[in-house]
């Protein structure tokens, strides 16, 4: 596939073609172009296309804009890449507004503070500032690492998919066990760090690519570079005091519509946003997971459990990770490599993937890559040592 054809596809969306203003941006990028010298003073360059004297670099060229890394739009929502000047680090600038989502900032940096931040099993997604809106008053800039999808791409074993779960299990237990509610942990809620899967990243609005475009990005395996996967996006959450063991909320619908609890008549009750949580982050894998790939059947019990239809009959996240660590003591380094087998593959492709699968897991092995690839090497336990050892 050529790299004009891939950048068209990663700026493809199915809303109607943005209306431009004479300088060629779309009206959501003109509030981040007035805001462009304001950032910059704060210590976060934008990307050329923001900058108030910006040219498009293909104009007097043969070359159409989508060629072009200035030619690619922000997509449509408040979030903008950016590079912190300190460091020379992609970040992502969020705005939001204190009217419709009072509790964000705050909760985020709450999570993000210490001793908080330094504990192994948080996967919050960290707030390095917050800033003031210089122009509105109802608004905050959050910035925050960059981060990427987490299934993309795709995971390509078991012991890729089983490392995800522990650790947004181990997050969403983290949250919990510091009285912190999600309340919207969806599929889209749930992020990657990229910079070791792409060492040298990428464009942020071509994620398959290089920054100028000039070609593919360098990429890695899970396997090849462990990544560590966080749970975004605050807009919902609450935080109760410790006493507060069973506080009651009125559902406020997020991504995921499909919560029994909220159903007719229940939609006007209160219910304990805790129970739900484990619902959300249940039917990520069963929808996400379970029902996409084969050799995954070890967690459909607990899975099960999570999405049980009365939330009372859920485990709690501290249930969850105990019985995940359960599951997991048993499995093999066998069954860890394993390739994460798409369903819906036809008889050829599986055959092809099956065999490209064998000589790939050769490699790690020859490299004594372990199968579950964990980030800290600290926290390897005592059964993931059994299962290196059986290779």
């Amino acid at each position: 596939m050529s790299t004009n054809h891939c950048v068209e596809e990663a700026s493809a969306n199915n809303v109607p073609r943005p209306k431009r203003d004479k300088s060629g941006l779309v009206e959501n990028e003109l509030y981040w172009r007035d805001r462009q010298k304001w950032l910059e003073e704060k210590g976060y360059l934008l990307r050329s296309r923001y900058r108030p004297d910006w040219k498009p670099s293909w104009e007097g060229t043969k070359k159409m804009s989508f060629q072009c890394e200035d030619g690619l739009l922000m997509a449509p929502h408040p979030i903008l890449d950016a590079v912190r000047v300190s460091d020379k680090k992609m970040v992502a600038i969020k705005a939001i507004r204190k009217s419709v989502h009072p509790y964000e900032a705050e909760i985020g940096q709450y999570l993000s503070s210490e001793p908080l931040a330094s504990d192994r099993r948080n996967h919050c997604i960290p707030i390095y500032d917050v800033l003031q809106d210089p122009y509105d008053v109802d608004k905050l800039l959050l910035i925050m690492p960059f981060l990427r999808p987490y299934d993309n791409p795709r995971f390509q074993t078991v012991g890729e998919a089983v490392e995800f779960f522990r650790q947004v299990f181990q997050g969403l237990h983290f949250m919990h066990e510091n009285h912190v509610a999600h309340r919207d942990c969806m599929s889209l809620n749930i992020m990657m760090d990229p910079r070791p899967l792409f060492p040298d990243m990428y464009h942020p609005r071509a994620p398959n690519f290089k920054f100028d475009l000039s070609g593919s990005a360098k990429r890695y395996s899970r396997t090849e570079r462990p990544t560590k996967y966080y749970l975004v996006d605050f807009g919902l959450s609450r935080r109760y005091t410790a006493d507060d063991a069973s506080p009651q909320e009125l559902p406020i619908l997020g991504g995921d519509k499909t919560v029994p609890e909220f159903r007719g008549a229940g939609y006007n009750k209160t219910w304990n946003p805790f129970h739900t949580d484990v619902y959300y982050l249940g039917n990520v894998i069963k929808e996400c997971f379970l029902q996409k790939y084969v050799g995954l059947h070890f967690l459909e019990d607990l899975v099960g459990q999570m999405v049980h239809e009365d939330p009372l009959q859920r485990p709690t996240m501290t249930t969850v990770v105990a019985r995940f660590d359960e599951i997991c003591s048993v499995l093999t380094s066998y069954k860890l490599r394993a390739r994460l087998m798409n369903r819906w593959e036809d008889g050829t492709t599986r055959f092809l993937w099956n065999i490209w699968h064998m000589f790939r897991t050769a490699g790690y092995l020859l490299r004594s890559l372990p199968a579950q690839p964990v980030v800290d090497r600290a926290e390897v336990d005592t059964q993931m040592t059994l299962r290196m050892n059986e290779v």
